[in-house]
């Protein structure tokens, strides 16, 4: 399977994935070619080669009426060497997505411009309609128009929830001008080029401390960017300023089949998006193309979570383990342990998905009387699993059918089997022979 694997160790922002993807891409003249023909009004894009720690990668200008997108954010950022508490102010300056500056009708779309003294000397802004409208005018596929708009919903509804105000009443600022416009049509127009068949995003660093914006000083990550990271494994790491940026994080979010650690891949390339900040560690994200195939990627991340009880009667903990499959968990057992003291105890086990771990968690404190859970991750190797209906002498029984790496496996479903051997008084034996009969001549077995 193609897949593409962003790694998100220094956060992200709409350039830098643009720059990392660039690189994947054979032919990266012609793409910026393609780019600057859009007709997005004063917008010329282009790509550097920069060294940052030694490490050489692309970095994406984009010019608008021939200057570049991070003049007006020393503007606005302050004195570069004017500190905030817990932070840098200039470390704002890592890919911000900049104000919206005063606005001009062209060609019957209302857009914005980006001329210099209008932009240092002006906080005009854009609706999603506007932007909406500037999309739908240039010469893309439809299916790019389309992810591009849903980018800007998701950024949209962050503000809304944010600021407290209809989605028809939020005017972009930061992620509102032309250069994010830029961002996103490029990222999902090389997404259309490269075409991989899965996405994989790694847990996203997105900086701490403090940054000073158009709204006043904010905490990091910003609450636009907090809003649209919710449900996505995000850390803070050691690095002062912001990292990921509204538009890095509704792209991610969007562009994502999946957020886990790198997978088991054959690398065929590696692109890397550098930022316009400097810090010890490299800055940049990291785009890997390759191919995971079924036999050697496993498909998804669970969660084993454990606790050592020494102290419940038999009947609440297995009162506990069913609460837990009631609840939705992949498993749940137990198993004989010996803890200190010398004493014979029992470890409740629960397996579940990454997404339901806090919840299990909860349960297991509150069913138990342990005082602490303790949490592992794993890959998990699975075959696709389907239900049917077989009829067969005994009546209609459902069968698991479960199929990948080269095998089949068929295994009738016990309450049914034990169903049927009660209704007919025959044994268990006889009903699930006869219910694995039935079908294997159907799967030519």
């Amino acid at each position: 399977m193609k897949t593409l694997y962003f790694e998100c160790n220094m956060g992200a922002a709409g350039d830098m994935m643009m720059a990392a993807l660039l690189e994947l891409y054979p032919y990266p003249d012609q793409f910026l070619h393609t780019l600057n023909s859009l007709g997005i009004p004063g917008v010329n894009v282009k790509r550097t080669v920069v060294d940052k720690c030694g490490i050489k990668g692309t970095s994406i200008v984009v010019e608008i009426e021939g200057v570049e997108e991070e003049s007006g954010l020393t503007y606005h950022a302050g004195d570069p060497h004017h500190e905030l508490e817990g932070s840098n102010i200039h470390d704002h300056q890592h890919n911000l997505d900049h104000d919206y500056v005063t606005c001009k009708d062209f060609d019957g779309v209302h857009i914005p411009s980006m001329n210099y003294h209008e932009h240092v000397h002006g906080h005009s802004s854009s609706t999603m309609k506007t932007i909406t409208e500037l999309i739908d005018t240039l010469p893309i596929s439809d299916s790019v128009k389309s992810h591009a708009k849903a980018v800007y919903d998701l950024i949209a509804s962050a503000e809304s929830h944010v600021h407290g105000v209809p989605v028809s009443e939020i005017h972009f600022h930061e992620v509102g001008t032309l250069d994010a416009v830029v961002d996103i049509v490029g990222v999902c127009l090389l997404l259309e080029l490269l075409a991989p068949e899965r996405i994989i995003i790694s847990p996203i660093c997105v900086g701490n401390g403090q940054v000073k914006t158009s709204h006043g000083i904010l905490p990091v990550p910003a609450p636009a960017t907090t809003y649209l990271l919710q449900g996505v494994p995000i850390y803070s790491g050691g690095v002062k300023g912001e990292l990921c940026t509204p538009t890095g994080a509704a792209l991610l979010k969007h562009i994502a089949d999946s957020f886990s650690n790198m997978p088991v891949m054959q690398v065929t390339a590696v692109g890397y998006g550098m930022g316009k900040k400097d810090f010890k560690a490299v800055n940049c994200v990291r785009a890997f193309l390759g191919d995971c195939t079924a036999s050697n990627t496993p498909e998804e991340q669970v969660v084993e979570l454990c606790c050592n009880l020494d102290d419940m009667t038999p009947e609440a903990l297995g009162f506990a383990m069913q609460i837990l499959l009631d609840n939705g968990a992949l498993d749940a057992f137990i198993i004989p342990i010996q803890m200190k003291k010398n004493r014979p105890a029992q470890m409740l086990v629960c397996m579940c998905n990454s997404d339901r771990a806090y919840e299990m968690a909860a349960l297991m404190l509150k069913h138990t009387s342990t005082i602490g859970v303790r949490q592992s991750n794993f890959n998990r190797y699975v075959l696709e699993s389907d239900i049917i209906s077989v009829n067969t002498t005994f009546g209609d029984i459902r069968i698991k059918i479960s199929t990948g790496y080269g095998l089949v496996r068929i295994k009738p479903e016990y309450d049914d089997v034990e169903r049927c051997a009660k209704e007919h008084n025959v044994s268990f034996e006889t009903v699930y022979q006869a219910t694995l009969a039935s079908k294997r001549g159907n799967l030519q077995m």
